[in-house]
């Protein structure tokens, strides 16, 4: 812990009572939790953002929905909307959020639902779409008014919860034992090698349980997606420079994934689920410009693209080099057949006979 997370300390505390009370409410069943007859399975981390849920939900969504009907349900983080909303060809991020649109434009066969109550959206899914096998709840380790069939806990690799520390000395929503509800604990962003003492020391620390399974698993990178039609003629090998704006919790792995493409990297770094304006497109832009350098490119993330993209922000980017990167999960090859069996049997196992 540095020096602001000891100053910070009491009010650590102070909130870490705070939970700790709201948790043994829910655990003692003075505050009800509710249960559904279809498979639930919840995705969530301890620490704000990071952790990769995003692409660990994409993940899910391929293994299942070509078998079974499979439904997502978001909060809807940074949409301007309230309430339920089923995320359609007109959504946009300001309606949606950048997360749920990006699973609807890319697993258009699928429901993207939105509601900040959880019971509630659930419960409008299945009206709305009564041959629901099963729903993907995003970020919702901490919304306990659901008790999910299955729950899935992330952590990254490099920042653990068993290094963090409670709001606002580290990062952690809820104490580290908070873990104990997970049934399936996921370590993200992992090296590509892993060794099995680094295994072993992990679990150690992070204190698993008897009957917790741990999966690992790591980022593979796509190719560079083209925004506009300029940059659809434009070759992608190698650059000498390479300008990547982020509006995601942790640019970094990204940011030394672009320096595979280019000799130098430049980055401007937005906050989490940043909306972008007109003033921002326009630093990006002059920024891109002083660079001297003619063979150069812009690139940002998937989820951002979802808030630039068919908006009047992409007439900044007319004439210009502008490409995302898309990123997909993978499992270690000892654990992709263990992950994807236990996921597969919960849903084979709990889902409704329509």
């Amino acid at each position: 812990m540095n020096i602001t997370g000891l100053f910070l300390f009491p009010f650590a505390l102070l909130y870490g009572l705070i939970v700790f009370l709201r948790n043994k409410m829910f655990d003692f069943k003075i505050i009800k939790q509710v249960s559904f007859a279809i498979p639930v399975i919840s995705v969530g981390n301890l620490s704000v953002g990071g952790t990769g849920k995003t692409p660990h939900i994409e993940y899910l969504i391929r293994l299942l929905h070509k078998e079974y009907v499979t439904a997502t349900l978001s909060r809807g983080y940074g949409r301007k909307t309230k309430g339920f909303l089923l995320v359609d060809e007109t959504s946009t991020a300001e309606t949606a959020g950048d997360e749920p649109l990006q699973y609807r434009k890319k697993f258009p066969d699928i429901c993207v639902a939105l509601d900040e109550k959880r019971v509630s959206g659930i419960s409008k899914i299945i009206a709305h779409q009564p041959n629901t096998d099963v729903v993907l709840l995003d970020d919702a380790f901490q919304h306990r008014y659901v008790k999910p069939g299955l729950s899935i806990l992330l952590t990254d690799y490099y920042k653990a919860f068993s290094h963090d520390y409670l709001l606002p000395s580290g990062s952690l929503r809820e104490p580290r034992n908070g873990m104990k509800r997970a049934d399936i604990i996921v370590v993200t962003k992992c090296p590509r090698v892993l060794s099995p003492i680094t295994c072993k020391t992990m679990e150690e620390e992070m204190k698993i349980r008897s009957g917790q399974n741990v999966y690992y698993s790591y980022i593979d990178y796509g190719n560079l997606i083209p925004m506009n039609a300029f940059s659809k003629n434009i070759a992608t090998g190698k650059f000498s420079t390479i300008l990547m704006f982020a509006g995601i919790a942790n640019p970094y792995p990204l940011e030394d994934q672009l320096k595979t493409f280019a000799d130098t990297v430049e980055t401007i770094k937005f906050k989490d689920h940043y909306q972008y304006q007109a003033k921002d497109m326009l630093k990006i832009k002059d920024m891109f410009e002083s660079i001297f350098s003619k063979n150069k490119i812009m690139v940002t993330t998937e989820k951002d693209a979802m808030r630039i993209k068919d908006t009047p922000l992409m007439n900044f980017f007319v004439n210009l080099p502008l490409f995302f990167l898309p990123i997909e999960v993978k499992f270690h090859k000892k654990d992709k057949d263990k992950f994807d069996k236990q996921i597969l049997n919960y849903v084979r196992k709990n889902k409704t006979n329509h």
